[in-house]
């Protein structure tokens, strides 16, 4: 793994990106191969919250996680946490719908001789759609598409962009602004 460790508004100390990279290099041992991509992190503080987000992209695989708590220390450890429960629910995932060589299924590992998610896990992670909506798709840009959401009160808003003729997402972000989602 290659750390890209940042720091908003906290100098990021030896100590602690000794600490971040102990941490987060744990992840190592539930891949087959070694981690090639850099791993992003970024350390805040803002008010009395001191907050990490990391970022891992992979080949078939993007794994992110974002934790807050009163301690720089405390919010990593979270992370990691986070991290490894997502990996285990990718793993028991694909343990139940690749089963085909050369799939997602090569890219985990078994840790510590044991494959890792249970039986416990793999009936948490059930999937239920609980409603269906369905709607015509009006063409308008963003900006409308961003007053329709606000309109609504609703954290996201799909719409067929005018210009690209192409669906598109908008929503909103944790810190208020608004973020835009389109196709390639």
């Amino acid at each position: 793994m290659k750390f890209n460790i940042r720091g908003e508004n906290i100098e990021v100390t030896p100590a602690l990106r000794d600490y971040v990279e102990k941490k987060v290099g744990r992840l190592e041992r539930y891949f087959n191969e070694d981690i090639t991509s850099d791993v992003y992190v970024t350390l805040k503080v803002t008010r009395d919250e001191h907050s990490v987000e990391v970022t891992i992209p992979m080949p078939k695989l993007l794994l992110r996680a974002e934790e807050k708590s009163l301690d720089m220390y405390a919010s990593i450890d979270l992370v990691v946490e986070k991290l490894e429960r997502q990996i285990r629910k990718y793993k028991t995932k694909i343990k139940r719908k690749f089963r085909q060589d050369g799939s997602m299924k090569q890219l985990f590992q078994e840790v510590n001789g044991q494959a890792e998610g249970t039986h416990e896990e793999e009936t948490d992670d059930k999937i239920e759609i609980v409603r269906i909506k369905r709607f015509n798709l009006k063409p308008m840009d963003a900006e409308e598409a961003v007053l329709q959401m606000d309109l609504l009160g609703h954290n996201f808003f799909v719409f067929s962009d005018a210009e690209t003729q192409k669906v598109s997402v908008v929503y909103k972000r944790k810190d208020g602004r608004y973020g835009l989602i389109q196709p390639e």
